[in-house]
């Protein structure tokens, strides 16, 4: 669909790049002909991913741990990209975390969580590299991963989908301060469901019952696959896409319009029940950065 060289010349920074949807996204990107910088907070993991995607596309691939909740790290993984590379041309944020709770019984950590990564260390980074690119002055392109529940709310998972509409609400007011002063876009990407191993753990309690029920709410009676996912963020930073600016593109074989609220359909359930299959999934930590 693309050609080979479509995204030679850019450095792309992927946050959460070293598992799951990041990570396909990263390949994509280095596959085109980018340089990718992947950041998460593991290490370890981020080193292996970026073996592996140096190995499966022969691309230039930079791992820095990054703590997005950190203004100062968002910073140094600007400067160090600069640094290694000369420049950043894009960013993906798609660093995130989620679970399932009912709103009365989530705690304040858990509410800050959540809106820490998906709000505050997205606009961080986000405010990061804006900087470096209109001191570069050459415009750019900065991609948000959303959720098609920013449209609509959905139970059972307040502290994202308060987040993630903040995200959708910076998106669409820099797309208009940055792109009349500084030429740099800023678009969003709403995807259904695509199943990773961190959201799955967190937002799936009986996978092969849920698969079938989430399966019902898409008019095209699947999940989406990653390469689908990955085309469209790699548009989204193509020149080829300049005069896309300000907007949230669903990609979710249409289950918006016909089952808003990803999660608002669990509401059918017993309640005392659901609330004890919640605390069951339940993880000390409910970051997935994938």
């Amino acid at each position: 669909m693309f050609r080979p060289d479509l995204l030679r010349g850019m450095n792309l920074i992927v946050s959460g790049g070293g598992t799951g949807l990041g990570r396909s996204m990263a390949k994509r990107y280095a596959e085109l002909g980018a340089r990718v910088v992947i950041a998460s907070r593991n290490a370890e993991r981020l080193e292996t991913a970026a073996a592996q995607l140096r190995a499966e596309t022969g691309a230039h691939v930079l791992p820095i741990p990054t703590d997005i909740r950190d203004p100062d790290a968002c910073a140094h993984l600007v400067e160090r990209t600069v640094a290694e590379l000369g420049a950043v041309h894009g960013l993906m944020n798609n660093a995130a975390g989620n679970f399932l709770v009912a709103a009365e019984e989530l705690s304040t950590g858990g509410f800050d969580a959540i809106v820490d990564i998906v709000l505050k260390g997205t606009w961080y980074l986000t405010q990061a590299v804006g900087r470096r690119m209109i001191r570069q002055g050459q415009g750019g392109s900065i991609v948000s991963i959303l959720t098609t529940y920013v449209h609509s709310g959905s139970a059972f998972v307040l502290p994202s989908a308060m987040a993630k509409a903040g995200v959708l609400a910076m998106t669409k007011s820099l797309a208009v301060e940055w792109g009349s002063a500084y030429g740099i876009r800023l678009n969003a990407i709403a995807p259904g469901p695509f199943p990773t191993e961190g959201a799955w753990q967190a937002l799936v309690f009986d996978a092969e019952a849920a698969a079938a029920e989430m399966k019902a709410r898409i008019p095209l009676g699947r999940f989406g696959e990653h390469e689908e996912l990955a085309n469209l963020a790699a548009y989204l930073m193509a020149k080829e896409s300049a005069y896309v600016n300000g907007q949230c593109i669903d990609i979710d074989g249409g289950e918006q319009l016909q089952g808003a609220g990803e999660f608002s359909n669990l509401i059918r359930h017993d309640r005392k029940q659901l609330k004890e299959v919640f605390q069951a999934m339940r993880k000390p930590k409910a970051q997935s950065e994938g």
